[in-house]
Formats: C-alpha cells, structure tokens, sequence
C-alpha cells in the first residue's frame, strides 16, 4: 500500500514531464517535411538566361513602353547555424519600388516555431545578435521547396543585411544568408 502511493504521483509527474518536453521539443519535427511551392518573382539563374534570350527576341519588335519587372538586388547562399540548410535568399525590388525576399530550393529541417526575420546584421554575425533588432516576416512557409515573403512598405531595405530562419521557441537560428545590396 505504502509503494502505491509513491508510485502513483511519481507516474503522474512523469507522464506530465513527459507530455510538456513533447509539447516543447516535437521531436517528430524532425521526420516531417513541409514542401512549398511558390511561383518565384525571379527565376533560378539557368531560367533566367532563357528568359533573357526570350526578351531580346522580343525587344526586336517596336514596343510604346519598356515594361518594368522584378529584378533580384541583393543575394546569398544559406550558412547553416543549427540545422544544416541549403539554398539561395534573394531580395526582390517589384515594379512600383515594394521589395519581397524569396527563397529558391530552400532546404532545412523542419521545427516548431520557425520564423523568417530580416537582420541589420551581417550574415557573418555570432547567431545570438540574429535575435535582436530584427523585422519578423512571419512563419516559414515549408522547411523545403521555394517561396515569397512580401517586405513591409515601412521597412528600410538599405538596412537589411542578411536573412535568418529563426526558432522563437529556442531562441535560435536555422540558418543565415547574406543580401547586403552592391
């Protein structure tokens, strides 16, 4: 009798314990794979020599006015931080001056609270300053595939200096890629 009443509380805490380390932790996290599949501003780099061939073909034919398109400003490869990441981060200035950042062939490890923040920091920056001063640009999308986040119109791109997948849950980052602008 006397066992059973320290056993039962101790299996209650456990459970308990248990129950909250998943919650937190979500191990399964990483098995799953969220896949996102966004038409990209600027296409990939072998796109984009197609595109250009496809346009001089074009220019040859008389046109009232030039046509304005979204032109890649600023880019860079993912440095892994905690989990390993590839895939190449690229700011975008749309028609009409809006910015957007998108991500071609992004591929990182799922997690439970990840976030895409634009850092004034450089890319080359120690992972704790990635969590201070930064612009939120809300959840990310899928840990795997390509997509586009749209850059608030109050934000001054001439400060960004990097992007950053960002675990809030952990205070810590996926990965960093550099967009400092020529």
């Amino acid at each position: 009798m006397r066992q059973r009443r320290f056993l039962i509380p101790v299996s209650v805490l456990v459970v308990v314990a248990l129950g909250v380390g998943l919650y937190l932790f979500q191990p399964w996290r990483l098995l799953t794979v969220r896949e996102t599949h966004e038409a990209l501003l600027v296409p990939p780099a072998a796109a984009q020599t197609t595109a250009q061939s496809t346009t001089q073909s074009a220019a040859q034919v008389p046109s009232s006015a030039p046509v304005e398109t979204p032109k890649e400003v600023a880019a860079g490869e993912w440095r892994s931080l905690e989990h390993a990441t590839t895939g190449k981060a690229s700011l975008i200035k749309l028609p009409g001056g809006a910015h957007s950042v998108q991500f071609a062939g992004l591929n990182t490890s799922d997690g439970p609270d990840l976030y895409v923040y634009l850092s004034p920091h450089a890319s080359s920056s120690a992972e704790k300053t990635f969590g201070q001063g930064f612009t939120s640009l809300g959840k990310l999308k899928g840990n795997r595939g390509d997509q586009v986040y749209e850059i608030p119109a109050a934000v001054d791109v001439s400060a960004i200096r990097s992007v950053v997948i960002w675990c809030q849950r952990f205070s810590a980052g996926f990965a960093v890629a550099p967009l400092e602008q020529a």
